[in-house]
């Protein structure tokens, strides 16, 4: 997901909440492995509420075969300004979200680094910007997405309703 330069501190809030409060961890096996499947609440259609003439989509694949398939697209006016494609697959050495904005490749990897039933988080802390991806689904069935430079910094965020079609 890339930066649309807006930042929402009622998002931010949130996310600071759900670190502040925190959850416990799910489905890690032994060994510390994380599954897949315990992302599945990432999967849908999703889409933020048009402002100033501006909405971004994501879209995102159930699990199956080892990853889950995602797209971002925002749309100013008639004109895309910005579009992702992403992944999130299972390694044998952990779960690795993959952006790569404007189909760049090779994408950059993010390793999940926690994850409860309504959150996840990824992170690279050896990337110059984000570090750090974090998704969230609200009890409205919302869900909310930002990226950061780490702990405690300023986060762009979307939030995010299910599309219509």
């Amino acid at each position: 997901m890339r930066a649309t330069g807006r930042w929402s501190p009622g998002i931010l809030g949130s996310v600071v909440f759900w670190l502040a409060m925190g959850s416990p961890a799910l489905s890690v096996e032994a060994g510390g492995a994380y599954k897949l499947q315990d992302l599945a609440w990432m999967a849908g259609d999703w889409q933020t509420a048009a402002s100033d003439h501006r909405q971004t989509d994501e879209h995102w694949t159930a699990p199956q075969g080892g990853a889950m398939l995602g797209m971002s697209r925002t749309v100013a006016g008639d004109t895309m300004v910005e579009f992702e494609y992403l992944r999130i697959v299972e390694r044998a050495y952990g779960i690795y979200y993959v952006a790569h904005p404007g189909a760049r490749a090779p994408g950059t990897e993010f390793k999940l680094t926690r994850l409860t039933a309504t959150q996840a988080i990824f992170e690279n802390p050896q990337h110059d910007f984000p570090k750090r991806v974090l998704y969230g689904r609200n009890s409205d069935g919302s869900l909310d997405a930002s990226i950061d430079g780490g702990e405690g910094t300023r986060a762009p965020s979307w939030h995010y309703l299910p599309a219509k079609r």
